[in-house]
């Protein structure tokens, strides 16, 4: 029996996660069999549950790819500290929102995530966990914007980055509900908000 290769591997998980994402925006979570989902990835069952156990493990990979791309933005410019304003950085992760939206549906798989998260407790963690993570970055930033005078230093970082993160949800809430148009502008609004970067306002 030939080996089964690692690359042979990551691309069926990818298969069965593509098609559990067309069912669970088609759907919803607890509509969708794991009989849908064995017939929309045309693999059998144990083909499937090679990879996941359940639905629900299902549901949290999803929830992780979706956050893994704001997340390695935020950790990739607190990391290299590049020249960026904080503007820059949340309007990049909203572009990165959208785009994603228009592939993989992003935002309405995140609407239904945090849906359920109000009743999974498991997701729940996974999610705080991850939105730790991006506020940690995005904390480190803002230190450094306020250090060179950029952002007000009478609000702690915390706050701040707090209150940026808060942004996401929104835009998120609309890429998924509303005419793409109502929202097409807010990427620039954003770095209109907070223009230069830091050392530079």
């Amino acid at each position: 029996m030939p080996k089964v290769t690692q690359q042979h591997m990551d691309a069926r998980r990818e298969q069965i996660l593509d098609a559990a994402r067309r069912c669970f925006l088609r759907d919803g979570f607890h509509s969708t069999s794991m009989q849908d989902l064995f017939a929309e990835a045309g693999l059998s069952a144990g083909a499937v549950y090679r990879h996941f156990t359940s639905k629900d493990e299902m549901i949290l990979a999803i929830a992780e790819e979706n956050m893994r791309d704001v997340l390695d933005i935020t950790l990739a410019v607190a990391t290299n500290r590049q020249d960026q304003s904080m503007g820059a950085v949340m309007a990049e992760l909203l572009d990165v929102i959208r785009v994603k939206s228009v592939e993989e549906g992003v935002a309405g798989l995140a609407v239904l995530v945090w849906g359920e998260a109000m009743r999974n407790h498991s997701l729940a963690r996974k999610l705080d966990h991850l939105m730790g993570r991006i506020r940690a970055n995005l904390v480190t930033l803002v230190r450094d914007h306020q250090e060179s005078g950029g952002l007000p230093a009478n609000a702690t970082a915390e706050a701040i980055a707090s209150t940026m993160l808060s942004i996401l949800p929104g835009y998120i809430l609309q890429v998924a509900l509303l005419d793409p148009a109502v929202v097409a502008e807010v990427p620039d609004a954003v770095r209109a908000l907070w223009p230069g970067p830091a050392g530079e306002y």
